[in-house]
């Protein structure tokens, strides 16, 4: 190599844009292969593979509950309330005018016991609020992640109307079976009181909690965030006659009442003052725990919420549908979307020379099309896993993205020759003007897939935008740049 290609050279890969392009090349094989440690993994290293890949198993549940839009001339809550003792189950009034019913009522059960309390139904669908789809959806996530189960994907299917209908959790590399009992799988509460020190007896266990609701600030507007809970009748007995014999209705601060899930202290405090002179003298089945106050005690309630339900979901589900893909099956979805991302990189490739017939200008395009595939790859490493469709998404990115180069190509070759620099950058810019423009088309098409829930297809379109933002702001306008190098060198006519 002469001293003046060396020279091009070196320019080349200082301008930024080529620069940026290599970093996220060796950003993406650090992340796919060297953090944390992929290598072992073979060829997927780091990448998160989903079921169809993978193997493993698949559950859509339904919900045994309704969401009922009604009238009154009522205050609401206490119509809800009203709703909730005529029917002796919980009921979420997340709307002034929409109630969430936590067990399975018939449209015509309900118009029944709404008349009788001075009300109607205006709408009746079966499924939960979206607030407690998205509980349920945390519920799930968290059972999953404390099983160590890995390569997990939970989605909740809601629709416009904002009631979720279902939920569907993947699990790759898990049995039918097992996904069944994560499902199934409740946790162990307890409540205990302090002795002396680090001391503590038990009092009561999950069991002895009926109900627990929502996280609600106490007093309305004072920001102090909490979380109800009720006893059944045997439990307020026994928390009474503990908190009694260990002296938490004398000294609170020193017998702190302290929650356990599994274990392990999910949450302690000391009782309050008035409800320690009530159990003095009678139980108490309906409590309270305040958890501090703005986002970080909201986010304590929620979490507490989880906890007192033992990890039991707040409504019974059915199983809506299940399935699984054996690992073998697998094995061979993976080798074959391997081949066929080669096949369509080839062909892809085949075609481009067919028409340039110049090494010089299909090389680079190439080369371009496999770092962006790389770095795409390596960003999927930390937001979406890789199934059939967002293969599909790859491959369509790969496609759309040599359309593109050819576009830069061909408008930059003026006439068959390579033109002055200041008309090359003004071409190049164009042909970008025109590639972010065709982008944007995509990405606003692609966007109503991303943000509904539609499971796979969501994989698709995330791998489609990102592939299309790597392309506009990464990608081209490098290649922009390793073309115009290359071409000036042999400026002859093409």
């Amino acid at each position: 190599m002469s001293d003046e290609n060396k020279s091009g050279l070196v320019q080349t890969l200082k301008d930024w844009r080529v620069a940026l392009m290599l970093i996220l090349v060796v950003f993406s094989i650090v992340s796919i292969y060297v953090i944390p440690p992929g290598i072992a993994n073979g060829a997927t290293g780091n990448l998160q593979l989903g079921l169809d890949l993978e193997g493993g198993s698949w559950i859509q549940l339904s919900f045994r509950s309704e969401v009922v839009r009604f009238t009154t001339t009522d205050d609401p809550d206490n119509f809800a309330n009203r709703i909730g003792k005529a029917l002796d189950t919980e009921v979420f009034l997340f709307e002034k005018d929409r109630m969430e019913i936590r067990a399975p009522f018939t449209r015509d059960e309900l118009e029944t016991v709404f008349k009788e309390n001075g009300g109607s139904v205006v709408t009746y669908e079966t499924g939960v609020s979206k607030e407690t789809g998205e509980q349920i959806k945390l519920i799930l996530e968290n059972k999953v992640n404390n099983l160590g189960t890995k390569d997990a994907r939970i989605n909740t299917i809601t629709g416009i109307n904002g009631v979720t209908t279902y939920i569907r959790l993947e699990l790759a590399g898990v049995d039918i079976h097992t996904a069944q009992e994560i499902v199934g799988t409740q946790g162990k509460f307890e409540i205990r009181i302090q002795t002396a020190g680090n001391e503590s007896e038990h009092v009561l266990y999950g069991d002895s909690i009926k109900s627990v609701s929502t996280p609600t600030q106490s007093p309305p507007g004072s920001g102090i965030w909490g979380v109800g809970f009720s006893l059944t009748e045997d439990g307020a007995t026994a928390f009474q006659k503990a908190a009694n014999a260990y002296g938490a209705t004398t000294n609170p601060e020193a017998h702190e009442i302290m929650m356990l899930l599994d274990g392990d202290v999910v949450y302690s405090a000391a009782l309050n003052p008035q409800l320690a002179m009530e159990l003095k003298t009678i139980p108490v089945r309906e409590l309270r725990s305040t958890t501090g106050s703005g986002q970080t005690g909201l986010e304590a309630a929620k979490a507490l919420e989880i906890h007192l339900r033992a990890g039991a979901l707040p409504v019974d589900v059915d199983m809506a549908g299940s399935g699984s893909v054996s690992a073998t099956l697998g094995d061979h979805f993976k080798t074959m979307s391997v081949i066929a991302g080669i096949f369509a990189l080839l062909a892809v490739g085949a075609v481009v020379y067919y028409w340039y017939r110049e090494p010089a200008i299909v090389l680079p395009m190439m080369g371009t099309t496999v770092a962006e595939v790389i770095i795409l790859l390596g960003i999927a490493t930390y937001i979406q896993q890789l199934d059939l469709a967002s293969i599909a998404g790859l491959i369509a990115v790969l496609g759309t993205g040599i359309d593109q180069l050819v576009v830069i190509t061909d408008e930059v070759i003026y006439e068959g020759r390579v033109p002055s620099q200041s008309l090359y950058l003004k071409r190049l810019n164009r042909a970008l003007a025109i590639i972010m423009v065709a982008a944007g088309t995509t990405i606003v098409a692609m966007l109503p897939l991303a943000v509904m829930d539609l499971a796979s297809l969501r994989g698709f379109a995330i791998i489609t935008i990102l592939g299309v933002l790597i392309g506009v702001f990464i990608t081209r306008p490098a290649y922009g740049k390793i073309i115009m190098a290359i071409l000036s060198k042999n400026p002859g006519d093409r």
